[in-house]
């Protein structure tokens, strides 16, 4: 079970980080 809430917060973080660059750079995407 400690595999899946590794995945979970790691797609957690991944989620978090997209958000911020795209409200950072827009023009990116």
């Amino acid at each position: 079970m400690i595999v899946l809430e590794i995945l979970a917060l790691l797609l957690g973080l991944a989620a978090v980080v997209y958000l911020f660059i795209a409200l950072l750079a827009p023009e990116r995407f």
